[in-house]
């Protein structure tokens, strides 16, 4: 099994990566967010999992460990394949996935290529009590989320959305409710960013 590469990047598409490792090119399919986000001739550190089949080995990547465990819940679905799992992470976060099922809504499983309603649905059944709780700073619809301009700050530097995303309201939730400015946040965010771009598991 290979749980993650860290290599120098060779090529990166609109859906995959080549990473070199050793001296040999991995492929890497990614979300297209995620392959773009990276840059040719710089090391990156994907989490991986290796998926057999008879007529060939593929290798799917994720920024973080909760996408990664989410395509492996996603996969255990009937009727979801890599493909189509790796489609829902394309299109939803696992903050937004967590909601959807939650909320017993299968709609936003229903916009993603190759997923038809009765999957959708049995997605919202099969992962139901296996999600953690969407985070509260972005459960109320219409409300900006706090650090919403630490995210576009990242995102500016070249990280994911979604992996900003993440490790802003991270970086929130352990600040246990006490008042933080952009610029402390920002810090605070990039510290955590730092070592997974150099390779960290974060």
């Amino acid at each position: 099994m290979i749980s993650s590469v860290r290599g120098t990047v060779l090529h990166a598409g609109a859906g995959h990566v080549v990473i070199e490792v050793g001296g040999v090119g991995m492929a890497v399919a990614l979300t297209p967010e995620h392959a773009l986000g990276l840059r040719v001739g710089s090391e990156a550190f994907v989490h991986t999992v290796l998926i057999v089949r008879e007529d060939e080995l593929s290798l799917y990547g994720f920024a973080t460990r909760e996408e990664l465990e989410l395509f492996d819940l996603l996969r255990g679905v009937s009727g979801v394949g890599p493909k189509s799992a790796l489609g829902v992470l394309a299109q939803l976060s696992p903050d937004e996935v967590a909601r959807a099922v939650t909320d017993e809504d299968d709609a936003p499983f229903r916009r993603v290529s190759g997923i038809g309603p009765k999957t959708a649905k049995l997605i919202t059944v099969s992962l139901s009590g296996k999600l953690l709780p969407p985070s509260p700073q972005r459960r109320a619809a219409g409300v900006a989320a706090p650090g919403a301009d630490v995210v576009q700050a990242l995102v500016g530097l070249g990280w994911p959305e979604r992996t900003a995303g993440q490790v802003v309201d991270e970086v929130i939730a352990d600040s246990a409710g006490a008042e933080e400015g952009t610029q402390a946040l920002l810090r605070l965010a990039l510290a955590r960013l730092g070592p997974q771009r150099t390779g960290g598991t974060r």
